[in-house]
């Protein structure tokens, strides 16, 4: 039998008593794939592991968690030079799992661990804000970003992601839209904007789907502003449906430059970014990363 290279499972904390993942992870080792896995505890543990990961030669590092933990491993893999960078690999476990859901990643412990180690490999894109940070999925600004940001862990942990949208509706009442000027290759927008979705994935704030159209590997990033008044409507119909609502203003963009008069924050795959000032640009085929053969996410 052909020697298999070594995984290595970066596991948020939270998963780390998961028995479904337990057994997947001691069937694939019996059937011969040498699989190590390390634990978080704090931030930068992600980024310590990997380092680990390339002194062992690890041929792959699998984020398990949600879309923060995939965000923080892709965060570290970034700055690590490409003849020495890890392929990505997703194994979702978190609560919502928005990037994992849009590329149609199983939710099964043992199809997504055998997809991340053994699956085919693609080139995807990542989005850069600021220069500095970056996101693999989405960012959110406004009205959504709050929601995501406050909803209670209690009410995450008991309803998943449909617990961003009922923590919403309780607090229709601090509605309150963020004047900018958005500007980008012949696109120049300015207004109150409630929500915004900056996507190279396809959803946000457990299952929002902003930016129904995304595809992560064209080197581009799909923009979605929400200037309605009726946002109740908005996103219910983000949640039931792909087509194009008249109530979002919408752009496809290598790079956009968000201004405003006031402090804004942006969730960068909830990571808050605050600031007056935004430049998000994609950088394409960034990484290397394992996904289902018929992902909707790629061109």
């Amino acid at each position: 039998m052909e020697k298999q290279a070594l995984t290595l499972v970066i596991l948020n904390g939270k998963g780390a008593g998961n028995e479904a993942l337990r057994a997947a992870i001691a069937t694939l080792r019996a059937e011969g794939y040498p699989i190590e896995v390390r634990v978080t505890w704090e931030p930068g543990d992600s980024e310590r592991y990997l380092q680990e990961a390339i002194a062992l030669r690890a041929a792959t590092v699998v984020a398990g968690g949600g879309d923060g933990t995939i965000n923080e491993l892709a965060n570290a893999l970034i700055n690590i030079t490409p003849s020495s960078r890890p392929i990505l690999g997703i194994l979702p476990l978190g609560t919502a799992n928005d990037f994992a859901t849009s590329a149609g990643i199983p939710e099964d412990p043992q199809a997504a661990l055998q997809l991340a180690i053994a699956g085919k490999t693609v080139n995807i894109d990542l989005a850069r804000v600021n220069q500095d940070r970056y996101f693999i999925n989405m960012a959110t600004g406004g009205f959504g970003t709050r929601i995501t940001t406050e909803t209670p862990e209690k009410l995450k942990s008991a309803l998943g992601g449909v617990s961003y949208f009922i923590h919403g509706l309780m607090r229709m009442d601090t509605l309150k839209a963020d004047s900018c000027a958005i500007s980008g290759p012949d696109f120049t927008w300015y207004g109150d904007a409630l929500a915004i979705g900056i996507g190279n994935g396809r959803q946000a704030g457990g299952g929002q789907r902003l930016c129904p159209r995304a595809l992560i590997n064209d080197g581009l990033l799909d923009l979605s502003i929400v200037n309605s008044q009726e946002l109740l409507s908005t996103l219910l119909h983000s949640l039931t449906s792909d087509e194009q609502n008249p109530n979002i203003i919408s752009a496809t963009l290598p790079w956009l430059k968000i201004s405003s008069p006031n402090e804004m924050t942006f969730n960068l795959d909830g990571e808050p970014l605050s600031g007056t000032e935004f430049h998000i640009e994609v950088i394409p085929g960034a990484l290397a990363c394992r996904l289902p053969p018929q992902c909707e996410l790629l061109s």
